[in-house]
Parts: C-alpha cells; sequence; structure tokens
C-alpha cells in the first residue's frame, strides 16, 4: 500500500511528517490526531459546548416555545464577557496606555471590523430565534448548510475551483438538509393540512429562511474577517483584534436593543432591558449558564485553531450531530426518526468527504499556517 504523508497545520516546522500506512495501528492513528494531552481535551471541551450551548437554549424556553427573557440583552452581555477575557489577556503582556495607543493608530482596522461585528450580532441573536422555532437536532444539522455556502462563495471570491469530490459531499449534505427539513415541516403540519396537497410554502417557511440567514451571516463574516486578516499591513496583536471585535459587537448588540420592540409586549428597548424585572430574568442561573457556555465557546475554540486542524473540527460538527440528537431525545423526549436519523447519516459522510479536500484559502506569504493567524482566525466560530 502506498504510504499517505500528510503534515498536520499549526505544529512546529521541525516536526517530523506522520506516516499512516499498513503498519499503522489504531492507537497511533489516535496519537497522530491528538499529539498531546491537551489537544485531545480541547476537543472534547468544543463538542461538549457547543452541544450544550443548544442544549441550554432550548432548556431556557418556557412552555410556549418563547423565552422570558430578553435574548439581544443575553447576547450582550456575553460579548461583555469575551471582552473582559481578550482585554485582560492583552493587558498580561501590555500597559493599558499601549492598549489604547494601538486601538487610536489602528483605528480603521478597529472600524472594519464592524461589518463582521454586525454579521456575527445577527447570527448570535438568530440562534435564539431559531432555537425557538426548531429542536437542537434539527437546528444543528442545517446549520451544516454553511459549508455549501462557504464552498461555493471561495469559488467565487477567491477563485478557488472545486474538485468533483468536493461537488458530491456538498450535494449530499444538502440533501440532507432537505430531507430533514422536509419532514420537520410534516411532523409540524397542523390537522388541517395534513391531507391537502404539496405546498412549497409548507417546506421554505419563515423559520427556513431565518436559519439561512444565519447561515449566511456566517459565512459571509468568516470570508470578510479572512479579508481583514490577511491584509498585509494588518499587524495588529490578535487579542487586540478580538477587543475590537467585541467592542464593535457589543455596539452592534446596544443599536439593536434600542430598535428591538417584542410583539408579545414583553420588555424591549435599551431602558427596558436593564431594569430589575428584565435583568432578573436575564440572571437565572438557565440564562447565565448560557452565557458562560457561550463565553467559553470562544475560548475553546482559539485553543481548537491552535492545537487540532480543520479536518478534527470538521469530525467534531459531525459527532455535535450526533451526540446533540441522542441527549435532546433522551432529556426533552424528542423523538428521533428514520428521516433525522438518515439525514445525519448523510451529512455525517458529506462532511467527512469533504474534509478530505476541504476548500482553503491559505495566506499568500507561506504555504504554512502558523500559530498567529490561525488564532486569529478563531473568528468567534462559537459564532461557527
Amino acid at each position: 500500500m502506498t504510504k499517505l504523508n500528510i503534515l498536520l497545520p499549526n505544529r512546529d516546522l521541525n516536526d517530523d511528517n506522520i506516516e499512516m500506512g499498513s503498519n499503522s495501528n489504531p492507537m497511533s492513528s489516535l496519537k497522530n490526531l491528538f499529539p498531546t494531552k491537551i489537544s485531545f481535551f480541547v476537543f472534547i471541551a468544543y463538542m461538549a459546548l457547543f452541544i450544550n450551548q443548544g442544549l441550554l437554549v432550548t432548556a431556557s424556553k418556557n412552555k410556549d416555545n418563547k423565552f422570558n427573557y430578553n435574548p439581544i440583552t443575553v447576547v450582550l452581555l456575553t460579548e461583555l464577557l469575551k471582552l473582559i477575557f481578550s482585554s485582560v489577556a492583552y493587558l498580561k503582556n501590555n500597559s493599558l496606555q499601549i492598549m489604547w495607543e494601538e486601538i487610536g493608530k489602528n483605528y480603521k482596522i478597529f472600524l472594519k471590523y464592524f461589518i463582521p461585528s454586525f454579521l456575527y450580532c445577527l447570527y448570535n441573536n438568530l440562534t435564539f430565534v431559531n432555537l425557538s422555532s426548531y429542536d437542537p437536532t434539527t437546528y444543528f444539522l442545517l446549520l451544516q448548510f454553511r459549508v455549501v455556502v462557504t464552498g461555493v462563495v471561495f469559488q467565487i471570491l477567491f477563485s478557488k475551483r472545486l474538485s468533483k469530490m468536493q461537488w458530491i459531499s456538498l450535494l449530499l449534505l444538502t440533501a440532507g438538509c432537505i430531507i430533514k427539513q422536509i419532514s420537520y415541516s410534516k411532523t409540524n403540519k397542523t390537522s388541517d393540512t395534513l391531507d391537502s396537497d404539496f405546498n412549497l410554502n409548507e417546506y421554505v417557511n419563515s423559520s427556513l429562511i431565518l436559519i439561512l440567514v444565519q447561515v449566511f451571516s456566517s459565512c459571509f463574516a468568516g470570508v470578510y474577517n479572512e479579508y481583514i486578516l490577511k491584509e498585509k499591513d494588518n499587524n495588529v496583536d490578535m487579542m487586540l483584534q478580538n477587543v475590537f471585535m467585541y467592542i464593535d459587537s457589543i455596539i452592534c448588540n446596544v443599536l439593536l436593543l434600542c430598535l428591538y420592540v417584542p410583539k408579545d409586549g414583553t420588555s424591549g428597548g435599551l431602558v427596558e432591558a436593564f431594569t430589575y424585572e428584565s435583568l432578573s430574568k436575564v440572571f437565572y442561573y438557565k440564562v447565565v449558564l448560557i452565557m458562560v457556555n457561550n463565553a467559553a465557546i470562544g475560548i475553546v475554540t482559539s485553543f481548537f485553531l491552535k492545537n487540532l486542524n480543520s479536518i478534527l473540527k470538521t469530525f467534531a460538527s459531525a459527532l455535535e450531530l450526533m451526540f446533540t440528537g441522542v441527549l435532546a431525545w433522551i432529556i426533552f423526549d424528542i423523538p428521533l426518526d428514520s428521516a433525522t436519523i438518515i439525514a445525519i447519516g448523510i451529512v455525517s459522510f458529506a462532511t467527512w468527504l469533504y474534509s478530505k479536500n476541504p476548500v482553503q484559502n491559505p495566506p499568500q506569504n507561506t504555504g504554512y499556517t502558523s500559530v498567529a493567524p490561525t488564532d486569529k482566525n478563531k473568528t468567534h466560530l462559537n459564532n461557527v
């Protein structure tokens, strides 16, 4: 059998290539995937936090599938937590005066981050809206459509030609999402429409459109953020760029909060969001867990991209689907029907197929992915 040499990203350039041949065994393959104990821990923590987020948001809903708290306030306070962490991390090696000087000197980059920050603000808030319409399994499964969008966007904007195998994987992934959406729509039909003829509006509804908006927000934010990170004159410290991102995101959420007028007449607007009654609902233990968990996702994602590779991230997404489906069934008694199992299988196979030859846009100056740019590209994939 021909030996396959794989150079794992984010390792020192002096590290030896890993050979996987006929004499490989499961334990050595596991060590190749997780070279250190901390890398394995990061992988497990990454999956657990993402799975936990969907389950926590679902658990915080009331009997009417609504939220007693204001989700925008929760997103705002979560971004504040991330800002505190990034600022403390930056100030460990720099003074506050240097921080202010760097912000003033790089104000153009600070302003550029408003675009991805707004898109991520939209993404994070739509998480609550969409999880009020979908169960966690359906939600995470439909979100995998972002792989398709990312592949197409990269081909258009970065002139990356997709191979036949990549197109097959993207078409399979799309098919899996369609199967799940059709199954979900049929399950949620009302008694008046059960015997009606096929109606496209039953399948392409407002809930699906909002999922697509969330998918496109994530993809376009990631592409634009990559554009910022790869600018030749961008030499700003990674943690400081995170500070830029979170400050801009907080501003976007404050503006969104000012415009927010809920249909059910509950507290809306900036002033109402910070009344004692509103804050008491936000600081309920289930909601606090959502904020802490989401902030932890941002931290763990940066470690994930530093210690592991993007292929493992794809595998993590597939495993998240399976574990979310099982846990949602155990905790919330959400049934795992045959269509869901088939859709999970198709999407998981498609992500594995895609991960064998993913669309990438490596830095122009080198063939390797260094730790710093990859860290920067954390891009809040919690938002991913």
